[in-house]
């Protein structure tokens, strides 16, 4: 067969494949489109999730009657003034939208020139145009999509149902709205109610123009339960929102990354998002962030795919630092705050079964982790104490009565003071305008866990010599795990060797963990090794044996603590990195205002 030059209507379509993947892709070129052009305003209409007709409405600039009929020609474009593919300051610059859309749909493309008396239109349909004629229009531009995919039947058979079509049309939206936020939009689907984001009023500084449109399209649960993000360093610019670590997800659907503008799913970004939460997100959940990079246009490199969603930068290094900085610097501002979705969870076990439930939380994430709380109204519960009793053959002295549940004179941290002792496992302490229950355990892990991580970045962990080595019996693989990594244990304080195949013989263990249980401990670290025995680099492997060792070195549930010691735990959790989690995510309390507790009780 000789070889011949594909037809220009060919060609379209086969770009089509890779442009306009579904509705929701050829949507993103044509809003991106009227953000070139200056609009203001874009206005988005879907019919059936935007195959049987999407139209974008915006008051940019416009075209002329010439630039119209060269708009739907293939790479033709207004954005490489210079031709220099490293100075890309525009969304669109290949010039495949508009000439591909037209290739498998039926498209028209009105537009007014500023400072035009006349408007003019011309179409596109399955490839073939329509010259330009004069039409009505007020300003800017109008650009109507009908029936696509019409022209390439096959692909219809790949599209989704209509409401999940109409739902990635709806991301497009959101993403690009929370980019723009000096953009107004209206997102109007089939006859449902239309979506408006409006333009934020009467603010003038940056970060609250973007809080407020990211509230307009997440809500202000997702604010609410975020600590904002501000770096600036060589020329990187780094803004947004970074959610609390106990307000994590089940997916990463909410982790919003944009570039210069542009939203992406990097690979690299996504890493460092994850790397900047390491330890305090639980396994199998996800953080939640909206951040905006900016840097210089000839620092990344946009033009890797047809859809630009995907880049790649000339210091991915340099990058991906910025971005692990900036979000840990901002989660350490919050250190000591959970999600605000735990207080209404409690609140919610204390009410009586049956009894309706009228609190209603200012912020509630719709995809906040769940946490089991028993119902205390029934039987079961009914005649039992929940404060420490006093035992005269404790080793400690008891915790707290209700009787002296009395804030004390002296100054107390963010935490407040220790007023008592739940079932010898949670702290009950009091703020002048709340109510927490700390668990004791979680609390005191955490707490561990980050004076074993300074001492191993001091190469200062402490170890105690034990008076007779212990010796642990364990299965063969356990103990060759634990030998192999016996250099890694070292490094942590833990120094053991082999007796016989079956036993470890251990000389020394952190001075950290006090009295632990060794052959636990041994079981546990064992597990560890074997989870993650080739999926995790050196020091993640070190983080992730501390965090076991930390566990074993806390105080337990069931150790009944004086009032001395608890306010201590909390003064100690006030001066702790992340304090508001354990080493595995879980938060490690639940902060209640006076407020709800009255509501509550009806007192209010």
């Amino acid at each position: 067969m000789p070889l011949r030059r594909l037809p220009d209507t060919l060609v379209n379509r086969i770009a089509a494949g890779e442009v306009v993947e579904r509705p929701a892709a050829a949507l993103k070129e044509l809003v991106e489109n009227a953000l070139d052009a200056g609009a203001k305003r874009i206005d988005v209409t879907l019919r059936e999730g935007g195959q049987v007709l999407m139209r974008v409405a915006d008051d940019g600039c416009g075209m002329t009657k010439d630039e119209l009929a060269l708009a739907v020609e293939r790479h033709a474009t207004s954005k490489l003034p210079d031709d220099d593919l490293w100075n890309i300051q525009t969304f669109g610059f290949r010039g495949e939208a508009l000439p591909s859309i037209g290739a498998v749909a039926r498209l028209t493309l009105i537009s007014r020139k500023v400072g035009e008396a006349d408007a003019w239109q011309v179409g596109l349909e399955g490839g073939t145009f329509t010259p330009p004629r004069p039409a009505a229009l007020g300003a800017g531009t109008v650009v109507e999509v009908r029936d696509l995919f019409f022209a390439t039947p096959a692909r219809l058979k790949f599209l989704k149902s209509v409401r999940t079509e109409a739902g990635a049309a709806r991301d497009v939206i959101d993403k690009v709205a929370m980019a723009n936020p000096t953009v107004a939009f209206t997102f109007q689907e089939d006859d449902k109610r239309p979506v408006r984001y409006d333009l934020p009023a009467g603010l003038l500084e940056e970060s609250a123009v973007w809080r407020e449109r990211i509230e307009q399209v997440l809500g202000a649960d997702f604010t609410g339960n975020a600590e904002p993000v501000a770096f600036e360093r060589d020329a990187i610019n780094l803004q947004g929102f970074a959610c609390r670590p106990t307000a994590h997800r089940a997916t990463t659907l909410e982790q919003y990354l944009f570039v210069n503008g542009r939203p992406v799913r990097d690979k690299i970004l996504l890493s460092a998002v994850r790397g900047a939460y390491g330890d305090t997100i639980p396994s199998g959940r996800h953080p939640a962030v909206v951040l905006f990079l900016t840097l210089p246009p000839r620092e990344v490199d946009v033009n890797v795919h047809p859809t630009k969603a995907e880049v790649r930068f000339r210091d991915s290094a340099r990058v991906r630092g910025a971005v692990v900085a900036a979000i840990r610097d901002a989660l350490s501002q919050g250190a000591q705050f959970t999600s605000s979705a735990l207080a209404p969870q409690a609140l919610n076990a204390f009410k009586p079964e049956g009894a309706s439930v009228s609190y209603a939380p200012t912020y509630a994430p719709s995809q906040s982790p769940s946490y089991g709380s028993p119902s205390y109204a029934s039987p079961s519960y009914a005649s039992r104490s929940f404060f420490s009793e006093p035992s005269m053959g404790s080793f400690a002295p008891p915790a707290a009565r209700v009787s002296e549940s009395v804030l004390p004179e002296a100054p107390f941290g963010r935490l407040g003071a220790a007023v008592a002792q739940v079932h010898e496992t949670f702290i009950v302490s009091q703020t002048p305008d709340s109510l927490l229950i700390v668990d004791q355990h979680a609390a005191h892990e955490r707490i561990v866990y980050e004076k074993m991580k300074e001492a191993l970045a001091a190469q200062a962990i402490k170890r105690q010599i034990l008076l007779i080595p212990e010796v642990v019996e364990m299965d063969e693989p356990s103990c060759e795990r634990l030998l192999e990594a016996a250099n890694d244990l070292s490094q942590l304080g833990l120094v053991l060797e082999a007796f016989g195949g079956h036993a470890l013989l251990v000389r020394e263990t952190p001075a950290l963990l006090g009295q632990a249980d060794v052959k636990a401990l041994l079981a546990d670290l064992a597990e560890e090794l074997a989870a993650n025995e080739t999926s995790r680099a050196l020091d993640q492997k070190l983080f992730a044996l501390l965090a076991r060792m930390a566990c074993h070195g806390s105080v337990r549930s069931g150790r009944k603590l004086t009032v001395d010691e608890m306010n201590a735990l909390l003064r100690q959790m006030e001066e702790t990195p992340a304090s508001a989690q354990c080493n595995h995510g879980r938060p490690t309390y639940v902060e209640m205002s006076l407020n709800d507790l009255q509501k509550l009780f009806d007192r209010k």
